[in-house]
């Protein structure tokens, strides 16, 4: 089955199932979303979102957050995981969105990825679900899925986040982008589908017999 083919049922299945995407990481505003990406690393959705309340009550915008100490906001997030790191990177991206943004999250690529702990998923989360520029973020769940579905080799991260903004229109990535990870969840987890079992799996793939082998990102 060619990719495109592969692509108009996935958006059909992924409509029927998720026709609305809400973001799951709680936040209030670009700045709230951004701190929340950076935190959900290596990290749950839910626990992130169990931890971010306090975080927010405290230091709800970039000139609240620079005024804390490192200790103060390692306190708050150390449930997060790599709290060290995640602190750090908190305190100093604040501070320079106050001293070279008037406060404000910039909104494009290279200005996001130039910020301590934002990545290039980390900022794609942000111009799609922030900004709403048109964005694919990939991460090891989505990853995952495209070379189960057979929409990409798998030789990582990058070149699946390619082969996928060549073969879905641009109009539906920040949409697609959560209506995977949702479908990820659900269906097509990683120790239960296999490539096997869910029903965007066997009809992309209904020849394979034989649980799917992932490269790692």
């Amino acid at each position: 089955m060619k990719k495109s083919d592969k692509a108009k049922i996935i958006i059909k299945i992924l409509d029927k199932f998720y026709p609305e995407t809400p973001v799951p990481l709680n936040h209030n505003n670009v700045y709230t979303l951004l701190i929340a990406v950076l935190l959900s690393a290596q990290c749950t959705d839910e626990r992130v979102n169990k931890i971010t309340p306090k975080l927010f009550s405290v230091a709800p915008d970039p000139k609240s957050m620079s005024k804390l100490t490192i200790n103060n906001i390692y306190k708050i997030i150390k449930p997060c995981g790599l709290g060290p790191q995640k602190s750090k990177a908190i305190k100093e991206l604040s501070n320079i969105l106050m001293e070279k943004f008037n406060g404000k999250v910039p909104n494009t690529f290279e200005e996001l990825e130039q910020l301590p702990g934002v990545g290039h998923k980390t900022a794609s989360v942000v111009m799609s679900q922030g900004f709403g520029i048109p964005a694919f973020a990939v991460d090891t769940h989505i990853h995952r899925l495209a070379q189960r579905w057979g929409l990409t080799n798998g030789k990582n991260v990058k070149q699946t986040e390619k082969d996928l903004k060549n073969i879905f229109p641009e109009e539906l990535w920040n949409k697609l982008h959560l209506q995977i990870i949702f479908w990820g969840r659900e269906y097509c987890t990683a120790r239960s589908c296999y490539g096997l079992d869910c029903e965007i799996c066997k009809i992309c793939c209904s020849k394979r017999k034989k649980p799917f082998v992932h490269k790692k990102p």
